[in-house]
């Protein structure tokens, strides 16, 4: 018995030995359970995108509450189910290695800017419902609200477009050939414009490498305010209420009203910031150059708390926050403290999601593996941008206690 458990070790042990061998290697093998039951975590699923592996390899990784979309290199989009990793459907958009920038989604469609066009996709089953053909080249993903998609592009220029007038021109069949009437105005910056535009269909925010921040009125792209840095805003904007919140790569990260752009508060962040920051749960995490990972208090520009070493912001759930490495590990830590509770070795899967919209982790390997990790119990997913998409949750209260009718006791009866 003795010598049956003693072997038994020796086999736990080797396993072990393999599977850190084959990360520590980079080959793309999904956390078994039991890497992952120690910090919390559990696997939901794992699917292979479609890809070219001789030649193709995974650019862009997004989700939203529903779908995780895969693009590749060379235009292959495959879309999964978020919560089960079914796959939906794939995709050809724009050429062989045309360039891309990550897709956005709404209710209806996925929104992507391949090479010169910008497509709309069924969100449903992959069908490209209608694409227009772009002025000039793009600089920045798309973004959109009920009336118009925002895009921004390398000669200072942000364009709008028509969804009305894309909708009309599609039923009448004169796409792409008519895309020129679909554009709605276009916005000249001194500078390439440098992340997805933030609109709330009555403004629309961007920035530029000309230093300044910009705010428009959506229909008829009228000044409303103009922000001056001391030096480029390289990164993405992000937004809560009334408040945008920008990093300039003069070290401070700004809180400001997005009516008129008065400064709520900002805060010095020692280095120069080239990672989009990251807002969930009105805590904003924000990784400064070789300057670690900071967690600061939304609502007043205070440092929560500081860990080194730390890169990019991955996910945050009820009790932890998940970041990447300068290793390309996965940190998992504790969501009030910043205490890292362990390291998890993922250098095989390196395309990651910022997920500022789930407590869902989602990592891709080059060559198409995707992973979905989540906070162990979990199964119903919270949702933070949106949080009526979050399933009902069934209540289920205690049994009631049966109870066995007794037979009636007859005269004469014990």
């Amino acid at each position: 018995m003795v010598r049956g458990l003693a072997a038994g070790g020796y086999m736990l042990a080797a396993l072990l030995c393999v599977e850190a061998s084959a990360f520590a290697q980079g080959f793309a093998a999904p956390p078994t359970m039991r890497m992952l039951a120690p910090l919390g975590l559990e696997r939901m699923w794992w699917a292979q995108a479609t890809i070219d592996a001789t030649r193709d390899k995974v650019r862009h990784i997004v989700a939203d509450e529903e779908i995780v979309i895969v693009q590749a290199t060379s235009g292959l989009t495959t879309c999964f189910d978020a919560e089960t990793g079914k796959k939906l459907w794939d995709t050809y958009l724009g050429r062989q290695d045309d360039p891309s920038f990550p897709a956005i989604t709404n209710d209806d469609y996925v929104l992507a800017v391949v090479g010169m066009t910008l497509y709309g996709v069924n969100k449903r089953n992959g069908d490209i419902v209608w694409q227009v053909s772009l002025p000039t080249h793009p600089s920045t993903s798309p973004s959109a609200d009920q009336e118009r998609v925002y895009i921004g592009a390398l000669d200072g220029s942000m364009y709008a477009f028509n969804l009305r007038k894309i909708r009309e021109l599609y039923n009448e069949n004169l796409l792409p050939q008519w895309s020129h009437e679909t554009q709605a105005w276009r916005y000249k910056t001194a500078g390439e414009v440098t992340a997805p535009a933030i609109s709330d269909g009555v403004r629309v925010t961007f920035a530029s490498m000309d230093k300044s921040l910009y705010t428009v009125t959506a229909d008829r792209r009228k000044l409303v305010f103009q922000f001056e840095t001391d030096a480029p805003i390289a990164t993405a904007l992000v937004h809560m209420d009334n408040w945008v919140y920008l990093a300039s790569q003069d070290q401070n990260f700004y809180c400001i009203n997005s009516q008129n752009g008065q400064i709520r508060w900002h805060f010095i962040s020692g280095s120069p910031i080239r990672t989009n920051p990251m807002l969930v749960n009105r805590r904003i995490y924000l990784m400064p150059e070789r300057g670690g990972m900071f967690c600061i208090d939304a609502d007043n520009g205070r440092e929560v708390w500081k860990r080194p070493k730390l890169n990019d912001f991955v996910a945050s759930s009820k009790s932890f926050v998940f970041a990447s490495d300068e290793s390309q590990n996965l940190a998992v830590l504790d969501r009030g403290t910043g205490v890292p509770r362990g390291y998890l070795a993922m250098r095989a899967f390196p395309r990651r999601i910022h997920n500022t919209r789930s407590d869902r982790i989602f990592m891709a390997s080059d060559s198409g593996l995707v992973i979905a990790l989540r906070e162990r119990g979990r199964e119903f997913p919270d949702y933070y941008e949106f949080p009526e998409k979050r399933p009902i949750v069934p209540l289920i209260g205690p049994e009631e206690p049966v109870v066995t009718p007794q037979p009636e006791a007859t005269e004469g009866g014990t």
